[in-house]
């Protein structure tokens, strides 16, 4: 996400991009399948080790899309079917586990699979914007609490407490970084490609 965040920017090369999404993507599909066939078969179980899936074919979507130039709206609508499944996702997560973080963070992943159903299906040039949501998501929603959860330490109520705090923020600053947009949108049209600034 950090580098499609850099691509969007156009601070990194498209291709070169595109090839590391076909790493992720590869490893996020088979990973989930190695870890289905291993585990205990609840279906619990399944239903959170299925959601990489939803990562995986995105990233490979994005790879070969990239690499092969080809035209976006296929991945623009497949990412607003995403968008859907993400929002049950942190429906569940406060239903059945009640993990709020776990439900923010479904909601901002949400957020951005629409940003590019919007970009790529209904050709909405907000390019800037995206690979902003993109780089703010890349270190609140995956690496810093990747490496917290390495450490041990992202399932104690202190860094629970933070994060929320945190992830609360980063949706804020969404829901401004979305309103100028829309205002931009209105003053110089709808295939103007806008940056927002912070």
């Amino acid at each position: 996400m950090f580098l499609n965040s850099l691509m969007l920017f156009g601070k990194a090369n498209e291709k070169s991009v595109g090839v590391f999404n076909l790493f992720v993507g590869a490893f996020q599909v088979i990973a989930p399948f190695y870890l289905i066939a291993v585990s205990d078969q609840n279906h619990w179980t399944i239903f959170n080790l299925a959601c990489i899936f939803l990562f995986g074919f995105t990233y490979l979507y994005v790879g070969v899309t990239t690499l092969k130039g080809l035209e976006g709206s296929g991945l623009g609508w497949y990412s607003l079917w995403v968008s859907i499944i993400a929002i049950v996702y942190a429906a569940v997560s406060v239903m059945h586990f009640h993990d709020i973080i776990s439900a923010l963070i479904w909601v901002m992943w949400a957020y951005l699979w629409f940003l590019f159903f919007l970009s790529m299906a209904l050709n909405k040039k907000m390019d800037a914007y995206i690979g902003k949501v993109a780089f703010v998501q890349s270190w609140v929603t995956l690496t810093i609490p990747a490496l917290l959860s390495l450490t041990g330490v992202w399932k104690t109520d202190f860094v629970s407490h933070v994060w929320f705090y945190v992830l609360i923020l980063s949706i804020v600053y969404f829901c401004i970084c979305t309103i100028r947009l829309k205002f931009s949108f209105n003053s110089k049209g709808k295939n103007v490609d806008v940056q927002v600034n912070s």
